[in-house]
């Protein structure tokens, strides 16, 4: 029953993504390949935001940081709703007015193509060293404590492990090389529907366990008898996620995400209209508010039930132990196949975004400047193939002690803040230089490095004892420095080489600029439902 709710699942998928993205002729030109046609509708938009982003880390690794520690990691997706708003009405018509299809395209608009190529590698980097092996394992660990594959197979869980990140890591592969962005965004919105029903469900089911059939019972037990847990804005002492962080480093986090990311951006760039773009991402902020009901708060659930027996400890196991509690046997074949759907929905897309990367950035701007849409498309698939393979060769190897999702965090916050910084500049500012730029994409990333992981120990002990702290300084904190210090150098830097005025060059939009006529409206009551969950958990 399992195997069969898993291939059912995973094959309707499959089919309907390859018919879709056949009937729509959209793999093989780069526009095609890369933007899917410029055809993208709000609702596929939404969906693939919302599979690009959330995966098993999600549900394994601020589910395990939720039962370990509180719902103050829910941070991670409600400030993510705020950020989203700003795409649509800020950054997204300033894209779609470019007709840009990278990131780095308009660094080379507004400085020169050596900043253009720094920025794709910086990309780059970030996809290779990051995201794409840690989802990898996130996913092989979380499909191996779920189902036990290594006992059914009789296999170590290592080698089981191993077998698992080649499998998902090779399927994803297919969608991304092959289909291009429609591809990745069909499955991604049909693995979107699954993803948010199987994981609501298992919140559900599991509060009814806790309360004798009865979710609202169940909640009102968690929620008496776990009070602390629910304490949102995370100030007690050596706090995983402070309170704090939300007015510094965690808006640098989101800000960026949001919307300077290539692999996010590029669903909203693949819009037919900007009212489409504007529409996808205002609903992918709506689903994001739901997200904690999945990605946090079953892990408070999970400590209500199990904390007793797996302890602190076992912070990674809390959800996989979970949900073969509370659900049915003849789900877990298609809960199988949601998991592993969100697995593939990110890693196919992070692949597609570096293959528009490597193929624009670096490939026509370096190696072959008359390239045609067929190099493009070959090249950009050779760079998936090669991606793909080396996330899969370094994801084992990966240290899994302690908190996964802050590893991938901290790795991200290396380019995060100066590519951040950057763009800004890029975009609402004419006095930064060129230079100024490219010194920043490659000072910035080197001062966080030494910062939060050579040289750590010396300076969190210089910082306790210049501000008599007891605590730690968090990395998000230390990325807002490293923004402002970004910032800062690029003024420096253009005080002694001054910019060239340079103007953005604008073509017609590619696509009509008529905003969605609701984008005010929806926008205003994101931020108020955002600001409002935290007036509500306040304690």
């Amino acid at each position: 029953m399992i195997l069969i709710g898993f291939l059912g699942f995973t094959l309707m998928v499959a089919v309907v993504t390859f018919v879709t993205t056949r009937s729509h002729g959209v793999g093989e030109t780069a526009d095609g390949f890369f933007l899917g046609g410029r055809s993208l509708t709000g609702w596929v938009i939404a969906g693939s935001l919302l599979l690009t982003n959330l995966s098993t880390e999600h549900l394994i690794g601020l589910n395990g940081d939720a039962f370990q520690h509180t719902i103050a990691v829910m941070a991670w997706e409600t400030t993510s709703a705020i950020a989203m708003v700003l795409t649509a009405m800020v950054f997204l018509p300033r894209y779609l007015a470019l007709g840009i299809t990278t990131i780095p395209d308009l660094l080379e608009r507004r400085f020169d193509q050596t900043t253009r190529v720094i920025m794709s590698v910086l990309f780059l980097l970030s996809y290779a060293a990051a995201i794409l092996p840690v989802v990898l394992l996130f996913g092989a660990a979380g499909l191996e404590s779920l189902f036990d594959v290594s006992t059914v197979f009789g296999i170590s869980v290592d080698r089981s492990r191993w077998i698992l990140i080649w499998g998902i890591g090779g399927l994803g592969s297919l969608y991304a090389i092959f289909g291009g962005l429609r591809a990745v965004a069909i499955s991604d919105t049909m693995n979107g529907v699954g993803f948010l029903f199987a994981g609501i469900l298992v919140t559900v089911l599991a509060l009814m366990a806790v309360g004798d059939g009865s979710a609202a019972a169940g909640l009102s037990e968690v929620y008496t008898e776990q009070r602390p847990k629910f304490d949102i804005t995370g100030d007690e002492p050596g706090s995983f996620l402070p309170f704090g962080v939300i007015f510094t480093g965690l808006i640098v986090n989101q800000v960026f995400f949001w919307c300077v990311n290539q692999s996010i951006l590029q669903r909203a760039l693949g819009a037919r209209s900007l009212a489409e773009g504007q529409k996808g991402v205002l609903i992918g902020a709506f689903l994001k508010l739901l997200g904690p009901l999945i990605v946090v708060l079953p892990g408070v659930i999970a400590w209500h039930m199990f904390g007793d027996q797996l302890g602190p400890e076992g912070a990674l196991l809390a959800y996989p132990t979970l949900v073969k509690a509370v659900l049915p046997p003849a789900l877990t074949g298609v809960f199988a196949a949601v998991m592993v759907g969100a697995v593939l929905s990110t890693f196919n897309s992070v692949l597609n975004s570096a293959a528009t990367l490597w193929s624009h950035g670096v490939h026509r701007t370096l190696i072959n400047r008359d390239a045609d849409d067929r190099a493009m498309v070959r090249t950009g698939r050779i760079c998936s193939v090669v991606l793909a393979l080396a996330a899969m060769v370094a994801a084992p190897f990966i240290d899994t002690e302690g908190s996964l999702y802050n590893y991938l965090q901290q790795i991200n916050a290396t380019f995060f803040g100066p590519m951040l910084a950057v763009v800004l500049a890029a975009l609402f500012t004419r006095r930064i230089s060129a230079a100024a730029a490219k010194v920043a994409l490659i000072v910035g990333p080197i001062l966080f490095y030494l910062i939060n992981f050579a040289f750590s120990e010396p300076i969190q002990g210089l910082l306790a004892s210049v501000f008599s702290l007891q605590d730690p300084v968090h990395f998000l904190h230390l990325l807002a420095g490293v923004f402002l210090l970004t910032v800062v150098l690029m003024i420096a830097v253009t005080a002694v080489r001054p910019a060239v005025e340079v103007e953005i060059a604008y073509a017609p939009p590619p696509v009509d600029m008529r905003q969605w006529r609701y984008a005010r409206v929806v926008s205003a009551i994101v931020t108020i439902c955002t600001v409002g969950t935290y007036v509500a958990l306040a304690q």
